[in-house]
């Protein structure tokens, strides 16, 4: 009440001078500022590969991701880490937004890659050839052009209703290969490029969603050329026992190929 009287009486005084007053909303004094932190998303926002799980169980959620690292390094007043691997658009939905609020200022997600089956994908194209590769590269790309938007939509739409005052960053997907790279065994050269190809369809679709909502989009294709798998000096890694981590960035592609784009994006 003290500070309602006292802006109407300096209101009254700065008429009188002839003075114009700009006043904020009684509702914004002791509103706190939305600087929270959520992380969303899929493996490549989990940090599977990187290792260091801890008890995050199959979600496999490593302290090594790229939102940790930036969460340690820029101190939000609040972080919340619900990436999960395996993900798809569905399961943001129904498991990982619980955090988002009016206090949250900034989102992080990756998605959209499980929904396109592209996992599903590159284990085609290891075990079956590269017929059965590039028609199931096909299958995706018609998937990720007619069907993922929506999705995606569905998400974003979601992100905005419930955390308004955020910046959200949408984080992009790497290229997969170096075409002719190093690798001298492995899937067939016009499958890899194929692949890649598959990426970049993938990384339009979702860069153009994301502007169509005002969202940011973090193109990481650039920070990893020259670190793809052939290249020899890959951050990515190529088949590996358990197959879980296949195809996945390693610490380096977390801390040199996310967290710098993240940077540029938050």
């Amino acid at each position: 009440m003290k500070l309602r009287r006292w802006m109407t009486v300096a209101a009254a005084v700065a008429s009188f001078l002839g003075v114009t007053v700009f006043t904020m909303p009684a509702s914004a004094f002791g509103q706190e500022a939305a600087t929270g932190y959520v992380a969303l998303g899929d493996s490549y926002s989990s940090g599977l590969g990187a290792g260091d799980y801890g008890d995050s169980g199959d979600c496999k959620r490593s302290s090594k991701a790229y939102s940790q690292q930036w969460a340690a390094a820029n101190s939000p007043s609040s972080f919340d880490f619900t990436a999960c691997s395996g993900a798809v658009t569905d399961d943001v939905l129904a498991d990982q937004m619980g955090p988002l609020s009016d206090s949250t200022g900034l989102v992080s997600i990756s998605i959209g890659g499980n929904d396109a089956g592209f996992a599903d994908t590159m284990q085609a194209c290891v075990l079956q050839g590269e017929s059965v590769c590039l028609e199931k590269i096909e299958e995706a790309k018609s998937y990720v052009t007619g069907t993922l938007p929506g999705k995606l939509d569905s998400v974003y739409n979601a992100i905005s209703e419930k955390a308004p005052a955020a910046k959200v960053v949408v984080m992009g997907y790497p290229h997969i290969y170096k075409l002719n790279g190093e690798c001298s065994v492995g899937i067939s050269e016009e499958s890899r490029a194929a692949i890649n190809s598959a990426s970049d369809v993938l990384n339009d679709t979702i860069a153009k969603r994301a502007a169509d909502h005002g969202f940011s989009f973090g193109d990481v294709r650039d920070t990893f050329t020259g670190h793809e798998i052939c290249s020899g000096d890959s951050w990515l890694h190529s088949v590996t026992v358990p197959v879980g981590e296949s195809y996945h960035p390693t610490e380096a592609g977390q801390t040199s190929g996310y967290l710098p784009v993240m940077e540029q994006n938050a």
